[in-house]
């Protein structure tokens, strides 16, 4: 079950956001999580409260208040393999959207299965 958070700055339509946590969803479906395993929140924040680098460390361009950072929390064991095609389809799916992927940070953060108990205090995974 990932939980995905994504982080941008006041103010975002409804669109935008659903736009970014669409694609990230697609890219985690395409990776094998089901379908309806879909656990999504957004961050919209003051500019004093969402600071970045404009190019740091390695942007081609700069970024803009169009910047989003996407964090996945998930279980461990996927590869860097299954990582990547992840960031390559989120990419695609953003740049469909004529987003620019330049202006996305994505973190993976990873949790062993006896963290996750999904409801009524239930830890089914271990």
């Amino acid at each position: 079950m990932p939980l995905v958070t994504i982080t941008v700055k006041k103010p975002k339509t409804t669109e935008f956001k659903s736009t970014v946590l669409n694609a990230v969803h697609t890219a985690l479906v395409t990776s094998g999580v089901p379908v309806a395993d879909r656990f999504q929140r957004v961050l919209e924040l003051d500019a004093d409260d969402f600071r970045y680098d404009p190019s740091y460390p390695d942007v081609q361009g700069v970024r803009n208040d169009d910047f989003v950072v996407i964090e996945i929390l998930l279980s461990v064991g996927r590869s860097v393999k299954v990582k990547k095609s992840i960031l390559a389809t989120i990419m695609s799916e953003l740049k469909a959207a004529q987003f620019d992927p330049e202006n996305v940070l994505v973190c993976f953060k990873e949790t062993a299965w006896e963290n996750w108990a999904f409801a009524g205090g239930r830890i089914i995974h271990a």
